[in-house]
């Protein structure tokens, strides 16, 4: 995917510009770079990913802009993004990452990303729709089952707010669900 497409995709999950993000499963980097864009020069991105790979393409990214901050981990483990210099985070974006998550866990990996969240944060996937378990995407997140794990993890509505051809067939979606600390 590009860039603008990217940034087209995920640009109504952001409610303003600046503040803290984390993309969560960044892989080589696409969907930080749009984050990176769309925050705008007081906004900050904590990529995270285990892959030596993506490591290494993020830390090439991260050399060039000073707003992002690279973090090895595994997002489906507590993070602890303070360490890294960040108080609180304004979102978390999972893009095509929540499928990698066995199913029965996927609700409670979204609580605990919820938890690392300020209380008008927002936790965005992008995901594919209509999509069979396969190698690639081994646990499908329609948008239906991310409005229940939504619900699940304590979060307001999902609201699906774009969506977009896959180069691999099929439909991707993007979608949020604000904290409701209530």
């Amino acid at each position: 995917m590009h860039l603008d497409d990217a940034a087209a995709l995920i640009a109504p999950v952001i409610a303003a510009p600046g503040g803290a993000w984390a993309d969560l499963g960044a892989g080589s980097g696409t969907f930080t770079r749009a984050l990176l864009h769309l925050l705008g020069p007081a906004g900050r991105v904590v990529a995270v990913d285990r892959d030596a790979s993506a490591l290494a393409s993020l830390r090439r990214l991260a050399h060039d802009d000073a707003r992002l901050l690279v973090a090895e981990g595994d997002f489906t483990q507590p993070l602890d993004f303070q360490r890294l210099g960040v108080v609180h985070l304004d979102g978390a974006l999972l893009a095509n990452a929540l499928h990698f998550v066995p199913a029965e866990r996927q609700a409670r990996v979204l609580a605990e990303v919820s938890r690392q969240l300020a209380p008008a944060g927002r936790i965005a996937v992008v995901e594919y729709a209509g999509r069979r378990p396969s190698r690639w995407v081994p646990a499908p997140v329609s948008f239906e089952r991310f409005a229940q794990l939504a619900r699940d993890a304590g979060l307001g509505p999902a609201l699906r707010v774009g969506t977009r051809d896959s180069a691999f067939g099929g439909e991707m979606y993007a979608a949020y669900a604000a904290i409701d600390r209530r």
